[in-house]
C-alpha cells in the first residue's frame, strides 16, 4: 500500500496575493525603500453604523445587526451612549451603534468585494476624494445606503441606513496611504 499525500493549496485573498505579488514590490520601487517592512500595508477595517432610532424601537438594532454580519462575515459590536444628553433624549448605557473591526484574511475579502462589487453600486459614483484621508495615511469613507452591498435583504431592513468605512494603514502620510490605496484597485476621482 502506497499513501499518497494530497496536496491542497490554501485559500488565500484575491487582494491579498495582489498585494505580495505586484502591490509590494511597486510600492518598494515608487517609495524608494529597501525592505518589504518599511512599506505601508493595510492594517484592519473598521465598519461602523450609527442606530438612532434604536432609542424608541429596539428591533431596528437588530436588523442592523444582522445586515452587519452579512456584510462583514462577522458578528458585529453593539456601541453604547457614554453619557446622558438630555436634549437628544439619550441615556447612559443606550445601545446607539454597530461596529466591526476586520482584519486578516476577512479584511482582504472584504476590500475585494467593497471595490468589485459594492463600490460600482453607489448612485452617482465618480470616485472616492482624495480628501477622505485623516492626515495619518488611514482613509474615511462615508457611504449613505447600506443597501450598495448585495448581502442584505431590502424586504428585512426597509430603511437605509448609512455607514463610515475606515482603512486603517502603515503609512506614515497620506501620499502612501493614497499609493497603496490606488494600487489595491480602490476608484478615486480624476483630477
Amino acid at each position: 500500500m502506497t499513501t499518497e499525500k494530497k496536496t491542497t493549496k490554501a485559500y488565500e485573498p484575491r487582494i491579498k496575493t495582489l498585494y505580495n505579488g505586484k502591490v509590494l514590490p511597486a510600492l518598494m520601487k515608487d517609495m524608494g525603500v529597501k525592505s518589504p517592512m518599511a512599506a505601508p500595508k493595510l492594517e484592519k477595517i473598521v465598519i461602523n453604523i450609527g442606530v438612532p432610532e434604536a432609542r424608541e424601537d429596539i428591533k431596528v438594532l437588530d436588523i442592523c445587526k444582522e445586515d452587519l454580519t452579512a456584510i462583514s462575515g462577522q458578528a458585529p459590536q453593539v456601541r453604547r451612549a457614554k453619557k446622558s444628553i438630555s436634549n437628544f433624549k439619550l441615556r447612559e448605557g443606550m445601545p446607539i451603534g454597530l461596529r466591526v473591526t476586520l482584519r486578516g484574511d476577512r479584511m482582504y475579502d472584504f476590500m475585494d468585494r467593497f471595490i468589485s462589487i459594492a463600490a460600482p453600486r453607489i448612485r452617482d459614483f465618480q470616485g472616492f476624494s482624495e480628501k477622505c484621508f485623516d492626515g495619518k495615511g488611514n482613509l474615511n469613507l462615508g457611504i449613505k445606503e447600506h443597501y450598495i452591498f448585495p448581502e442584505v435583504n431590502v424586504e428585512k431592513s426597509p430603511k437605509p441606513h448609512g455607514m463610515n468605512i475606515t482603512f486603517v494603514t502603515t503609512a506614515k502620510n497620506d501620499g502612501g496611504g493614497l499609493l497603496l490605496m490606488s494600487y489595491l484597485g480602490l476608484p478615486f476621482r480624476k483630477k
